[in-house]
């Protein structure tokens, strides 16, 4: 393959760069949700179960979205899409921060989710149209370290603001006010993305949906995500409440496991980046998630310990849990053709939020808030985890490159 031009690499990194900005703000609308998770169960006296469905809203009304936009996302330039779904993701956190009671904010949630759900799938779309599969391992490395940056800078100060204003309203003004200048800066520096319309033969809504989900390739990494967010987002909303009522971390101290796992992240989501594209996608990816089910166990497992203790194995989490992803999804956008990336990329995103909805649903259902406010059972959402992720670990050994099977 012929060595990009200086001009070319510039225009990629520019690219790069703007969707990783909007993937942090789309990915700390969401996160910022679970260290608030104390706060919101004493402001609006709500259970755990309750709290899981404030996730849950989000990532249900995501995967309903994502599914009615499968079928005719590739009709349109990438470029209108996204900042189609931009937009009304910037309203949605408008409204959350205007809620006034736990209802309006469920409300809020679902506005949110709906243009988030295709939002997500939209970034990942132009990366696979637009940077070769011989590089996006490391694509995906800068894409996911958004998350980083969202926890390392965005979530702590969300928590501040949170704390300094004490109002739990406060980060999400803050973060509607960003998502507005990322979404102007959008609008003018984004590209035209045309490409895929040149080869898409597909105009019935119906047949896409008939070619996407005829494909046995397709359907294994529908698996693959849907393994991985049961062995993720069962555990990840209610670490902040269970440090909190469980390890004796404070309220206060929860923004220095996000600053720590952030930050460690930062560096480490390159690094596996490089790695996958080095030594395999599948082989970085399968090593990273049998590792992952080390912390997951310590994490749902964790006793009162000292602070320095708790972010040990919570950096530990942050590190191997987020750091499956970027092999995993160069795996996933690698598993279709452009022609139908798109819409294979909304379906995916779909049963993405769809299967964390339900997994921390269910996680909400496991738990129980016991009178001295403690949680209990925890750790069998820990083992629920541990066997998805060897589930995942699995079904991501059957996907092949379909580029590299279809090379038009």
């Amino acid at each position: 393959m012929n060595q990009p031009t200086e001009k070319k690499v510039l225009k990629e990194w520019q690219l790069l760069f703007l969707l990783a900005g909007i993937q942090f703000t789309h990915i700390l609308d969401f996160v910022i949700i679970m260290p608030l998770g104390p706060r919101f169960m004493q402001v609006f006296s709500i259970n755990p179960q309750q709290f899981g469905f404030i996730v849950s809203s989000y990532t249900f009304s995501a995967g309903i979205a994502g599914i009615l936009g499968t079928g005719f996302i590739d009709r349109f330039d990438r470029k209108a899409v996204l900042n189609t779904s931009y937009l009304g993701f910037v309203l949605g956190t408008y409204l959350s921060a205007m809620s006034p009671d736990y209802n309006t904010l469920l409300v809020a949630r679902i506005v949110s989710g709906a243009f988030g759900g295709i939002l997500g799938a939209m970034v990942f779309s132009i990366v696979g149209d637009v940077i070769p599969y011989e590089r996006r391992g490391k694509a995906s490395g800068i894409i996911m370290s958004a998350f980083s940056f969202a926890s390392v800078a965005g979530v702590p100060l969300g928590l501040f603001l949170a704390t300094e204003y004490n109002s739990w309203s406060a980060p999400f003004w803050g973060l509607s006010f960003f998502s507005t200048v990322i979404l102007i800066l959008s609008h003018f520096i984004m590209p035209s993305i045309r490409t895929h319309l040149e080869k898409n033969e597909y105009h019935s809504a119906f047949k896409v949906y008939k070619i996407i989900l005829k494909d046995t390739n397709h359907l294994k990494a529908f698996f693959l995500i849907i393994s991985m967010m049961f062995a993720g987002f069962s555990v990840i909303p209610f670490i902040s409440p269970y440090m909190v009522s469980n390890v004796g971390v404070s309220e206060k101290d929860l923004s220095y496991l996000y600053f720590f796992g952030g930050g460690a992240t930062i560096f480490t989501a390159r690094i596996i980046g490089i790695l996958a594209d080095k030594y395999g996608k599948y082989k970085v990816f399968a090593t990273i998630a049998v590792l992952s089910t080390i912390p997951i166990y310590l994490i749902t497992n964790l006793p009162q310990v000292p602070l320095y203790q708790a972010l040990i194995v919570s950096t530990l989490f942050f590190i191997l849990v987020s750091g499956r992803f970027i092999p995993a999804l160069a795996i996933i956008t690698g598993s279709v053709l452009p022609r139908n990336r798109g819409g294979f990329m909304s379906l995916n995103s779909s049963f993405q939020q769809i299967a964390s909805g339900l997994a921390s649903s269910i996680s909400g259902i496991i738990l129980v808030k016991n009178s001295d406010g403690s949680m209990s059972n925890y750790e069998y959402v820990g083992y629920m985890a541990i066997v998805a992720t060897l589930i995942a670990t699995y079904i991501g050994s059957k996907i092949h490159v379909a580029e590299q099977h279809h090379p038009t």
